[in-house]
């Protein structure tokens, strides 16, 4: 680091605050602090947390809903010289409880009501904000010193992603990596004038694009709802009451909209995609929709601190079939390698590594699985290690990459990484099932997982779906589940996937029964598919998640029923009666207790 260049994301923050002290750091629909006022409740906060135990180099868990007190948490926490390890909302308990014990956590904050939820943990637990009733935290005796100044090689925070051993494991991602990537000039800088969307999940690599790129420039984070709920209402409103001027979104997302609401993001000044393979198409249509913003397509891993390369798009006539994922972003150095670890040339297939100072410190725990996916740089000369991202790439003439797939089994689904391995075990945990394949099914950027099971006796799909949502993160739910009597082996007696695939194909046209919509809510709900979905004839017995749907078109369902019907419909509700005929009573019987006097 350079003299004048800040170490750690609390130098970071410090250093804008000072120049910036009444611009707003942070919003959302209730509240919003000055860079100033943020400044100072994180100060007293990281001296709050001292004199209740957290201590320089703890792990603190943060189990919060999404707004300025969890940015305010963020900070505090790191201000006291801890790590923040991050659990989502609406993670289930098994999961929740899982990575507090992997994480080796401290201490967890929760919101008020929530402590009821960390019960036989083990973990203490801490009401957040914190109670004015615990030690003195300023001036006079008995008061406690803030953290010294945490090393830039210290541990920022624990971000935890899918596990092909069936457990989700915890990447360690240091302070000056976190700031090399906030501090980044790949992507426009953003300042004082814009408003940038936090609309992901706390637990996702997103969130430090959203807060520590905007704390670096002087930008404001405005907390919205999440993805999903911003598409139930109407998004391009939404954005623009709220003044957004910069945004990273799923590329499934992106996709969706341009097909649903291509005008959504026309006020945006900076746009940044990432997650999963986004389409020309999708470019297009947002540009033709009004969007006239900077479009940036970005990959990366967590372990690579959120993003290692950019592509800009600005002239959409030379992309294929779908957008690159461009050059190294800021001092990520990318190398595509054949299985010796040399290089290959351009135009070549190879598998994709990543060095640089972004590469992360490796995952929690796991020395070994460490060693095997971070590996010396032998390009570096300096000691320094690689990371084995398991991403095919091919390299142009012009050296922009493009991606071509796994060299593992482990997809993205709505943008998160996802091994098939993790949904297995999960579908095993049910009483009644004894084996379970998971496969991907659809279109690039628009992928789902269908899992094959066989039950050791008979069962209801919805008490498993239930089991699941019970158990695992929404976006480990497969969208169909296909039952076998028997899962098929090869000659030497393994799984056989290529035929798993060849019935994927033979269930999708048996799915083609039809038998004609009956009712004029039959006929609403089929037309609102046929449209969602792009397919024709939607029968009585298809399924919505069968034809394709997922999460974000059911969120649409939702909106549209809502509008044209005022027939409030709850998620839960849409994922139990996803067969159209069960979905039209599921609706006729909530219109009639309406009328019901």
């Amino acid at each position: 680091m350079t003299a004048d260049r800040p170490s750690t994301l609390t130098e970071l923050f410090e250093r804008t605050a000072g120049r910036h002290p009444t611009a707003i750091a942070v919003s959302d629909a209730g509240s919003r602090l000055t860079y100033r006022e943020l400044d100072e409740v994180t100060r007293s906060s990281a001296r709050a947390l001292a004199a209740r135990g957290v201590s320089p180099g703890d792990t603190v868990a943060l189990h919060l809903p999404r707004g300025v007190p969890v940015v305010v948490a963020v900070l505090a926490v790191l201000r006291a010289g801890a790590a923040y390890l991050p659990i989502d909302e609406v993670y289930p308990a098994p999961r929740r409880d899982q990575m507090l014990r992997d994480g080796a956590v401290n201490h967890v904050l929760v919101a008020p009501g929530w402590q009821e939820r960390l019960v036989g943990t083990g973990v203490p637990v801490l009401e957040w904000p914190l109670s004015a009733d615990g030690p003195p935290v300023s001036g006079g005796p008995g008061s406690v010193a803030p953290a010294a100044e945490p090393h830039p090689a210290a541990a920022a925070c624990v971000l935890y992603t899918s596990g092909s051993t069936g457990t989700p494991r915890g990447v360690v991602l240091e302070h000056r990596q976190m700031v090399d990537f906030a501090l980044s000039d790949t992507l426009p800088a953003l300042g004082p004038g814009d408003r940038t969307a936090q609309s992901s999940s706390i637990s996702f690599d997103t969130f430090t694009f959203e807060v520590w790129r905007s704390f670096a420039g002087g930008a404001e984070v405005v907390v919205v709802p999440g993805i999903p709920e911003l598409m139930e209402t109407d998004l391009g409103k939404e954005l623009r009451r709220r003044r957004i001027t910069a945004m990273l979104a799923p590329a499934i997302a992106l996709n969706h909209l341009a097909r649903h609401d291509r005008e959504a993001l026309s006020g945006l000044r900076l746009l940044c995609s990432g997650g999963d393979v986004l389409l020309p198409a999708t470019c297009r249509a947002l540009r033709e929709g009004g969007f006239a913003g900077e479009l940036f397509n970005l990959y990366g891993p967590t372990e690579a601190t959120v993003a290692c390369s950019g592509f800009p798009v600005t002239d959409l006539a030379p992309l294929g079939e779908q957008v690159p994922i461009g050059h190294a972003f800021g001092n990520a150095r990318l190398y595509v390698l054949d299985e010796r670890l040399r290089p290959v040339p351009a135009e070549v297939p190879g598998d994709l590594y990543v060095g640089g100072p972004g590469v992360g410190r490796g995952y929690l725990g796991r020395p070994g699985l460490t060693a095997r996916r971070f590996v010396p740089d032998p390009f570096a000369g300096d000691g320094s290690r690689m990371y084995a991202t398991g991403d095919r790439v091919r390299a142009g003439s012009d050296g922009e990459l493009e991606y071509l797939g796994r060299t593992d089994s482990q997809v993205k689904i709505r943008g998160h990484r996802v091994e098939p391995q993790e949904v297995e075990r999960s579908l095993c945990r049910y009483d009644r099932v004894s084996e379970a394949a998971v496969l991907t099914d659809g279109e690039p950027g628009e992928k789902r997982l269908v899992a094959f099971v066989v039950a050791q006796e008979p069962f209801v799909l919805r008490e498993l779906r239930a089991h699941l949502r019970a158990t695992v993160p929404a976006h480990l739910v497969p969208a169909e589940i296909i039952v076998l009597e028997a899962m098929p082996t090869d000659a030497h007696g393994k799984r056989d996937r290529h035929r798993l695939a060849d019935m994927l194909g033979d269930h999708a046209s048996r799915r083609n029964r039809y038998v004609a919509p009956r009712t004029d809510t039959e006929r609403f709900l089929a037309a609102i598919w046929e449209d969602l979905l792009n397919v024709e004839s939607v029968g009585v017995l298809d399924d919505f998640f069968t034809l394709g749907g997922h999460s974000l078109l059911a969120v649409r369902v939702r909106l549209l029923l809502r509008r044209q019907l005022d027939v409030p419909v709850t998620p839960e509700a849409l994922f139990e009666h996803s067969v159209l005929e069960e979905q039209a009573r599921l609706i006729d019987g909530l219109r009639k207790e309406a009328l019901t006097p």
